[in-house]
């Protein structure tokens, strides 16, 4: 409670500085579902409430639509089977504005609503590791999609993640860049954000660990680049043989790509998931084609995930990707763990979160370990004329 007064406390503090700055403050909706709406507050028995921090607007409104997306479709796929103990959950969303301070905000927020028993967190891992010391102090299970190692490695127990650390996307993406392509000379190209220098540091401790090799270019880039002619010309005279991306933002996979293709470096391409998601190859198209990729999603990667992908084109008329992929799966572990606990209070939804064992989701079965990873695998894709294709699976160690 003194967690929860403190947050509280924060966040009007944050809220007043927005409002001087112009900032403003978001918006609470709900799913269109069946779910009591949170206009009209249902009494405590009636319903679970889920905090949401969607990016609404900003850079990161494609991939938080996908977020918002998959988070309701559980929310209502899990209503129309009754909801969990006989209660109906609810989203209480809040726009993160695709900043970090928008999603600390955004956080505060949701902290004011003493009903919230969990929070969906935003995916980019610089945002969300701005809110770890907030999450920290206000001691409420929050998930994320960040994929930055330090996130699950922060001492916060109360962060899960729902897709794979940024150490299994690098060693997948560094075994297969010099055991299946023969790369010797590898590029790294990352954002200057935590994801992107975390990245690098995690592929070139891998390539030192297994090859005894190091990366040929260490080069960064600021998100929202708009032009990539330096960095381009800087990779061709490396004398690289393979590009390894980290690129936190699809508008940046976009301009990359087409801009690589315009100035003719041609060399294999393996990305982080944004290069699979949808947005992003919306942007590049062509230019997309022939690029590799390591995914934590693929619409056949089991049968859930086959059912969710026609499930989520269904209802919104376009293919889902990793970012509906993982609020969707973290709608489902939450519920999850809401039937198995004592009570709905943080320590005992956080024990049962850490008790589920093999719980099958779209992106995979989810085993979490004491840090709050459920996940540890990845998909090798290619995207062959914008099919994303599975080449292989690479397990990580732990």
């Amino acid at each position: 409670m003194k967690k929860r007064v403190f947050a509280c406390i924060l966040a009007a503090a944050m809220l007043f500085c927005l409002a001087a700055c112009g900032g403003g403050s978001t918006e609470t909706t709900s799913p269109a579902t069946d779910a009591p709406s949170t206009d009209t507050p249902a009494s405590d028995s009636d319903v679970i409430k889920i905090g949401h921090i969607v990016h609404m607007t900003g850079s990161a409104v494609e991939s938080g639509g996908y977020e918002k997306n998959g988070a309701e479709l559980a929310v209502e796929e899990i209503n129309a089977a009754g909801g969990v103990n006989g209660k109906q959950l609810v989203l209480v969303q809040e726009d993160g504005k695709s900043t970090n301070q928008g999603s600390v905000a955004a956080f505060q927020k949701l902290l004011e609503d003493d009903e919230i028993v969990a929070v969906i967190g935003p995916s980019p891992s610089t945002q969300f590791a701005a809110m770890i010391p907030t999450i920290d102090e206000a001691g409420i299970p929050v998930a994320t999609g960040g994929t930055n190692y330090s996130l699950t490695h922060s001492d916060c127990p109360w962060v899960f993640r729902f897709r794979p650390h940024d150490g299994f996307s690098a060693q997948a993406m560094v075994r297969y860049a010099v055991d299946e392509l023969g790369a010797t000379k590898i590029a790294v190209l990352h954002g200057s954000d935590s994801f992107g220098v975390g990245g690098y540091d995690l592929v070139a401790q891998y390539l030192d660990e297994l090859y005894g090799m190091e990366p040929i270019l260490d080069q960064s880039f600021n998100n929202d680049e708009k032009d990539y002619t330096a960095v381009i010309t800087n990779i061709k005279e490396s004398g690289a043989d393979c590009i390894i991306s980290y690129m936190a933002m699809s508008p940046d996979v976009g301009m990359f790509a087409t801009q690589r293709l315009q100035q003719g470096l041609d060399i294999p391409w393996i990305g982080s998931p944004s290069v699979t998601a949808v947005a992003g190859r919306e942007l590049a198209g062509e230019a997309l084609y022939g690029v590799y990729a390591v995914s934590d999603f693929h619409v056949d990667g089991n049968e859930k995930a086959t059912a969710f992908a026609a499930a989520y084109e269904e209802k919104f008329g376009r293919e889902p990707d990793f970012y509906s992929a993982w609020t969707y799966d973290a709608i489902y572990c939450f519920a999850e763990a809401f039937k198995n606990a004592a009570d709905l209070e943080p320590e005992s939804i956080r024990e049962a979160i850490l008790a589920l064992e093999d719980f099958e989701g779209v992106e995979g079965t989810y085993n979490f370990d004491e840090n709050g990873d459920g996940l540890d695998a990845y998909y090798i894709v290619v995207n062959n004329e914008n099919n994303i294709e599975v080449v292989t699976k690479i397990e990580g160690n732990r």
